[in-house]
């Protein structure tokens, strides 16, 4: 759950700019099938899949990682032949859903305990060098920088959601890193940014039990602190 809910934007020019929403021809499709896949009379369960289809579509129409509007939420809630209050609800509960624009860029940090004592805040001040702001989006429209709670990477903390990807074992240099590649255009590498490392496996070299077959093995002595 983000830290801190964004206002809703419900004004007239967002109302010009998105009434007459409709899907593009490949996610009126895309929308069909998911619907298809709930018993007739229960196409709300659909609800969640298309909100997020429409966020992405509204991405791809904005050049960013893309929000609801009010008037894409209630033309869904149409569709779906469901109270436009009951959409609303969803879209607000969930924070994978963006109630006000974004940059192309969504940059998530985690402060939640177990980031926080592995070192969150040099990755927000690594953010806050590269110019941005706590629920903010920067000048250029490139990044919005938001803090949100667990994440569920707290075994390769600190990390960081930066639209669908996870960048986790950072530090300040290496959120730098991440964040002028993205600058740059470029797609740095997800998961972990510690080398050697491949998911969220130990330090160093993979240990199991195998010793323990022919004898009690005391591994005590060989595990990291």
């Amino acid at each position: 759950m983000a830290a801190d809910r964004a206002h809703i934007p419900d004004e007239a020019e967002v109302r010009a700019r998105w009434s007459g929403w409709r899907w593009s021809d490949a996610n009126a499709q895309q929308a069909q099938r998911v619907i298809e896949r709930y018993p007739p009379g229960r196409q709300a369960s659909a609800v969640m899949p298309l909100l997020d289809l429409a966020q992405r579509q509204v991405g791809e129409e904005t050049g960013t990682q893309g929000w609801l509007p009010i008037p894409v939420m209630e033309a869904i809630a149409q569709q779906l032949d469901m109270p436009k209050i009951r959409v609303l609800e969803v879209a607000t509960f969930y924070t994978m859903y963006n109630l006000r624009p974004v940059g192309r860029y969504h940059v998530q940090v985690c402060g939640t305990t177990p980031c926080m004592l592995r070192g969150s805040d040099d990755v927000l001040r690594a953010c806050y060098d590269r110019g941005m702001k706590k629920d903010a989006t920067t000048d250029d429209g490139l990044f919005t920088l938001i803090e949100v709670e667990c994440l569920g990477s707290c075994a390769s903390a600190p990390m960081v959601q930066i639209n669908d990807d996870n960048f986790e074992d950072l530090d300040y240099d290496r959120t730098l890193t991440v964040l002028d590649a993205l600058a740059r255009g470029e797609r740095p590498k997800p998961g972990t940014q510690e080398p050697g490392r491949h998911t969220v496996e130990p330090l160093g070299a993979p240990t199991n039990l195998a010793a323990m077959i022919d004898e009690n093995h005391d591994y005590r002595g060989e595990w990291r602190a």
